[in-house]
Protein backbone atom coordinates (compact mmCIF):
# COMPACT_ATOMS: atom_id res chain seq x y z
CA UNK A 1 0.00 0.00 0.00
CA UNK A 2 2.77 2.31 0.79
CA UNK A 3 4.28 1.50 -2.44
CA UNK A 4 1.00 2.57 -4.65
CA UNK A 5 1.05 5.95 -2.46
CA UNK A 6 4.60 7.05 -3.21
CA UNK A 7 4.17 5.63 -6.57
CA UNK A 8 0.24 7.86 -7.47
CA UNK A 9 2.38 10.84 -5.77
CA UNK A 10 5.04 10.53 -8.53
CA UNK A 11 2.66 9.92 -11.21
CA UNK A 12 -0.27 12.56 -11.04
CA UNK A 13 1.87 15.38 -10.99
CA UNK A 14 3.90 14.02 -13.60
CA UNK A 15 1.55 13.73 -16.28
CA UNK A 16 0.36 17.37 -15.05
CA UNK A 17 3.66 18.31 -16.11
CA UNK A 18 4.07 16.03 -18.95
CA UNK A 19 0.85 17.42 -20.45
CA UNK A 20 1.36 21.08 -19.96
CA UNK A 21 4.69 21.22 -21.47
CA UNK A 22 3.56 18.75 -24.43
CA UNK A 23 0.39 20.96 -24.63
CA UNK A 24 2.14 24.49 -25.18
CA UNK A 25 4.11 23.22 -28.02
CA UNK A 26 1.61 21.71 -30.22
CA UNK A 27 2.02 18.54 -30.23
CA UNK A 28 -0.49 16.20 -31.37
CA UNK A 29 -1.02 12.82 -33.03
CA UNK A 30 -3.42 13.60 -35.78
CA UNK A 31 -0.77 13.90 -38.20
CA UNK A 32 0.02 10.16 -37.81
CA UNK A 33 -3.28 8.85 -38.81
CA UNK A 34 -3.32 8.00 -42.31
CA UNK A 35 -6.47 10.30 -43.58
CA UNK A 36 -4.33 13.09 -42.08
CA UNK A 37 -0.69 12.03 -44.32
CA UNK A 38 -2.90 11.65 -47.60
CA UNK A 39 -3.84 15.12 -47.44
CA UNK A 40 -0.75 16.27 -45.63
CA UNK A 41 1.15 14.67 -48.54
CA UNK A 42 -1.39 15.87 -51.03
CA UNK A 43 -1.40 19.60 -50.40
CA UNK A 44 2.45 19.61 -50.53
CA UNK A 45 2.28 18.76 -54.56
CA UNK A 46 1.44 20.94 -57.47
CA UNK A 47 -2.30 20.36 -58.77
CA UNK A 48 -3.12 19.46 -62.43
CA UNK A 49 -6.36 20.03 -63.08
CA UNK A 50 -8.29 17.38 -65.46
CA UNK A 51 -10.54 18.66 -68.51
CA UNK A 52 -13.28 17.02 -66.90
CA UNK A 53 -12.53 18.61 -63.57
CA UNK A 54 -12.28 21.57 -65.11
CA UNK A 55 -16.00 21.33 -66.63
CA UNK A 56 -17.59 19.80 -63.44
CA UNK A 57 -15.80 22.97 -61.41
CA UNK A 58 -17.34 25.81 -63.65
CA UNK A 59 -20.75 23.07 -63.79
CA UNK A 60 -20.99 23.54 -59.95
CA UNK A 61 -19.08 26.69 -59.58
CA UNK A 62 -16.69 25.51 -57.82
CA UNK A 63 -13.23 27.82 -57.24
CA UNK A 64 -9.67 26.21 -57.37
CA UNK A 65 -10.06 27.81 -53.22
CA UNK A 66 -12.40 26.15 -52.32
CA UNK A 67 -11.16 22.33 -53.29
CA UNK A 68 -7.86 22.84 -51.44
CA UNK A 69 -9.36 24.88 -48.51
CA UNK A 70 -12.26 22.79 -48.09
CA UNK A 71 -13.14 19.96 -50.05
CA UNK A 72 -9.02 18.78 -49.27
CA UNK A 73 -7.94 20.23 -46.25
CA UNK A 74 -11.51 18.93 -44.60
CA UNK A 75 -12.86 15.75 -46.19
CA UNK A 76 -12.20 12.06 -45.49
CA UNK A 77 -10.26 10.18 -47.49
CA UNK A 78 -12.76 6.70 -48.28
CA UNK A 79 -9.69 4.27 -48.16
CA UNK A 80 -12.20 1.48 -49.29
CA UNK A 81 -13.11 2.95 -52.67
CA UNK A 82 -9.22 4.35 -53.17
CA UNK A 83 -6.35 2.52 -54.34
CA UNK A 84 -3.34 2.97 -52.00
CA UNK A 85 -1.26 0.28 -53.38
CA UNK A 86 -1.63 1.40 -56.72
CA UNK A 87 2.03 1.85 -58.50
CA UNK A 88 3.35 4.91 -60.16
CA UNK A 89 0.50 6.86 -58.50
CA UNK A 90 -2.09 5.67 -55.69
CA UNK A 91 -5.68 7.09 -56.14
CA UNK A 92 -8.27 8.34 -53.68
CA UNK A 93 -11.55 9.92 -53.16
CA UNK A 94 -12.00 12.26 -50.59
CA UNK A 95 -15.47 13.18 -49.22
CA UNK A 96 -16.77 16.53 -48.07
CA UNK A 97 -17.95 17.19 -45.51
CA UNK A 98 -17.23 14.29 -43.44
CA UNK A 99 -20.38 13.96 -41.35
CA UNK A 100 -23.10 14.22 -44.72
CA UNK A 101 -20.90 14.09 -47.55
CA UNK A 102 -21.61 16.65 -50.62
CA UNK A 103 -18.46 16.54 -52.89
CA UNK A 104 -16.33 13.79 -53.98
CA UNK A 105 -12.99 14.22 -55.68
CA UNK A 106 -11.04 11.75 -56.67
CA UNK A 107 -7.31 12.26 -57.55
CA UNK A 108 -3.68 10.40 -57.87
CA UNK A 109 -0.99 11.31 -55.95
CA UNK A 110 2.17 11.23 -57.81
CA UNK A 111 5.59 11.70 -56.76
CA UNK A 112 5.74 15.53 -58.22
CA UNK A 113 1.69 16.46 -58.41
CA UNK A 114 -1.37 15.56 -57.90
CA UNK A 115 -3.57 14.93 -60.61
CA UNK A 116 -7.74 15.76 -60.01
CA UNK A 117 -9.75 13.74 -62.18
CA UNK A 118 -12.96 14.07 -61.14
CA UNK A 119 -15.64 16.31 -58.87
CA UNK A 120 -19.16 14.77 -58.38
CA UNK A 121 -21.93 16.62 -56.45
CA UNK A 122 -23.80 13.97 -54.32
CA UNK A 123 -27.03 16.21 -53.00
Amino acid sequence: MKKIKFFLIGLVPGLIIVFFVLNKKGVSCSGYLPNSRVIAETLSKDFIYSENFKTEMSALKVDEKFIKDSIITEGKVDFDRSHAQKKPCPDYLISYPKDHPRYEVTFEKCAEETQLLTLKKIK
